[in-house]
């Protein structure tokens, strides 16, 4: 059973750990990365002790964007005409 059930809003990115922490009793951080929330784990486990977190989230928002990205380069392409 998980310890606690926490929403990604209340989560804060940490950039050094490339992963959304979250304050455990023991004093360290849960941690979930990105790449979890895409493959749709939710569970933000601690590096210090047994605890874990359910987290709530919108797969949809973490969802990979390839497919949104190249479409988003090539319409920054632009035409140059020669005369």
């Amino acid at each position: 059973m998980s310890y606690d059930d926490v929403e990604i809003e209340d989560m804060e990115w940490n950039e050094e750990l490339q992963a959304y922490t979250y304050p455990c009793p023991c004093g360290d951080l849960f941690q979930i990365t990105k790449e979890d929330l895409r493959l749709g784990e939710e569970i933000a486990r601690c590096p210090s002790c047994s605890l874990y977190l359910t987290v709530i989230y919108n797969l949809e928002d973490f969802a990979d964007n390839s497919k949104q990205n190249t479409n988003f380069q090539h319409s920054k392409q632009q035409l140059i005409s020669v005369a």
